[in-house]
């Protein structure tokens, strides 16, 4: 392949996939601006015509934004690539005389450059969008911090990161991508245990359940389940936002049950035990597991394909640069991986929405489906999560089945 084929190859999957994403979008606005005075059966008694409406004026704000953010971003990845952003970048960092910091600054630069260019766009999401809806408690002040600590993150822990990877590339011969993954691998893995203790309490604050009687409720399903973790808390989700959630993390004895505290002031007792179960359903269904070993295989894959491109010339010159690096060969291929694969996305979203069913199953075999159906229609509620999306769209974006879907499954549970 030359350079000019792989150059027209590049533009044009970012073309389609942009062009997909628009038609996608388009059709979303369409499909919820059509729907949105008629609540959806099975819905009537926990969503109101207005909360309905509030849902799809929602759905539709956030689906423009996205639009914006679609053409955003390809137009920052032509700018970085084509339009010579990284080789500037590259040549700036030609001062320096270690190559392997060299190199490192350079994936580091890239890396808070982007985070940088993309904060505008979480301001307007939370200062405008968010606000608007009645879901923002971000103040400045906390938006500034959060963009202060994730820079400092990305150099704590980017930094030995790149380092590794970096010499892999340069030292360890025509097998490096093989030990990358290793070190891929074992970083995962660390930051999967590290998460719940050490990073996740930089961002909020996590108190341990203070409800006795509900503490009682959920540590016997725990042990029901055979669930041991660390213990149950109580994140300060509102003090960032009024959406509410749930989820365990971490690895090992380092699991944690979280709920939003916003989740906990809108269901009742027997409706957050039914969504802990949901969570629950993906550990005892080993969801975690299976989507962390697909998740490194992808890796592996990836960086195998990495290896072969490293030395392809036609790879860098396509993409804008003047010169082979191992740097330059790393940032490219995250620039260009996501536009080579937009088109797998729905193959990724029909395995998690999968997942997210045999959850519900596996939580209504533990209490009931009636106690998850109140839940989801609250959370859905609450959440202004529209109940009527665009069956396309959603197979693309949709890491969760409909609600309508969700609900006629359990309903069709509670029948049998």
């Amino acid at each position: 392949m030359t350079a000019e084929h792989f150059t027209w190859l590049f533009v044009t999957m970012l073309g389609l996939g942009l062009a997909l994403e628009l038609w996608l979008s388009g059709r979303q606005l369409r499909h919820v601006r059509r729907h949105r005075d008629a609540v959806p059966d099975g819905f009537a008694a926990a969503v109101s015509a207005a909360a309905h409406r509030k849902a799809s004026e929602y759905t539709i704000a956030k689906t423009h934004t996205h639009m914006f953010e679609a053409i955003y971003a390809a137009m920052l990845v032509l700018l970085w690539t084509l339009g010579g952003g990284l080789d500037l970048l590259v040549r700036l960092w030609g001062q320096v005389d270690a190559p392997l910091w060299r190199g490192t600054g350079v994936v580091l630069s890239v890396l808070a450059v982007m985070g940088l260019l993309d904060r505008p766009l979480e301001a307007y999401r939370a200062f405008v969008v968010e606000q608007r809806f009645g879901f923002n408690r971000t103040t400045p002040a906390v938006f500034v911090a959060d963009t202060l600590k994730g820079l400092l993150l990305l150099l704590a822990l980017g930094v030995p990161l790149a380092a590794a990877v970096l010499w892999c590339m340069s030292h360890a011969g025509p097998w490096w991508w093989l030990i990358a993954w290793v070190v891929w691998t074992g970083f995962s893995l660390l930051m999967m245990w590290a998460f719940p203790t050490l990073i996740a309490p930089l961002f909020n604050k996590f108190t341990p359940l203070d409800d006795a009687a509900l503490r009682t409720r959920i540590e016997e399903l725990l042990q029901h389940c055979g669930f041991t973790s660390r213990g149950v808390y109580v994140m300060d989700g509102s003090r960032r936002s009024g959406h509410g959630n749930a989820y365990f993390t971490g690895l090992g004895t380092h699991k944690r049950i979280v709920f939003f505290d916003t989740l906990m002031h809108h269901l009742e007792p027997t409706e957050i035990e039914a969504v802990l179960a949901h969570e629950l359903g993906h550990y005892r269904r080993r969801h975690v597991q299976k989507r962390l070993l697909a998740s490194l295989g992808l890796s592996l894959v990836g960086l195998a394909l990495l290896g072969w491109l490293a030395g392809q010339s036609w790879f860098y010159a396509g993409l804008g640069l003047s010169a082979p690096s191992d740097a330059g060969a790393l940032i490219l291929f995250l620039l260009v991986g996501p536009v080579l694969t937009f088109f797998l996305r729905p193959v990724a979203a029909a395995l998690s929405r999968r997942h997210e069913l045999q959850a519900d199953e596996f939580a209504a075999a533990q209490v009931g489906p009636k106690p998850l159906v109140a839940a989801l229609g609250k959370l859905y509620r609450d959440n202004a999560a529209t109940l009527s999306p665009d069956p396309w769209y959603s197979v693309f974006h949709d890491s969760h089945p409909p609600a309508a879907v969700r609900i006629a499954h359990l309903q069709g549970l509670a029948r049998n």
